[in-house]
């Protein structure tokens, strides 16, 4: 087994009989969607989930999962997530997929939001290993790069994967990767791209997570 499975197997320990739980998207969000299957197959669980990405969806249906539409909640009891980036004091990057709204939407509604990772993804300061993706309205991208740039930002729209044009997420945006300077802390950037007109939503979740288990070396240890 190994860290991204044993951190996922221990994420699902949280989940409590009746539950309105949170799905992830990724690899590590895969193992924790694979053993809610089997707790409610083989230890009669019951809870329903909501996704937060059409690939999460599917694999809950795949699974016989029960799920309900985004657009139908307005609190979740659990979500439980990975992250590619996470600081000492639970600040997490997000959204390398693109599906960062429905994510911070789920993050911010839960009751308690568990992100699951392995030691790769610790880091002193956000932006380290990646830039910061930043989803933008298609008309207005020029102009919140330019804002963006107006605070220390560098950086240009992520390319589709053939590489022949710009990627659009699952509702429409443009995503800006822009890196910051190393010295500006995660809350001071979370508010100031807030405030650029044009942005739908980025890939800082400043002060949402609740819990962080950090899988090592077949350890797992909770922060």
């Amino acid at each position: 087994m190994d860290d991204k499975q044993l951190v996922a197997l221990h994420a699902a320990r949280y989940v409590k009989q009746g539950m309105l739980v949170g799905l992830g998207t990724g690899s590590t969000a895969n193992y924790f969607i694979e053993e809610l299957a089997r707790l409610a197959r083989e230890e009669r669980l019951k809870f329903t989930t909501v996704a937060s990405s059409t690939i999460s969806a599917q694999n809950a249906q795949s699974l016989n999962l029960p799920i309900v539409a985004l657009e139908h909640i307005s609190s979740i009891d659990l979500y439980v997530d990975g992250a590619d980036e996470i600081t000492p004091d639970k600040t997490l990057l997000k959204g390398r997929g693109s599906d960062l709204v429905k994510e911070k939407l789920l993050a911010k509604a839960a009751e308690r939001f568990i992100a699951v990772a392995d030691a790769s993804k610790l880091v002193t300061h956000i932006g380290e290993n990646f830039p910061i993706p930043i989803e933008v309205m298609p008309f207005a991208w020029k102009l919140a790069k330019e804002s963006l740039a107006q605070i220390g930002a560098v950086g240009d729209l992520r390319p589709n994967a053939a590489k022949d044009g710009y990627w659009i997420t699952s509702h429409g945006s443009y995503v800006l990767d822009m890196k910051f300077a190393q010295n500006t802390n995660a809350k001071d950037l979370n508010a100031l791209i807030n405030n650029v007109p044009g942005v739908v939503e980025h890939g800082i979740f400043h002060n949402l997570a609740d819990i962080v288990l950090i899988a090592r070396d077949g350890q797992v240890s909770e922060q």
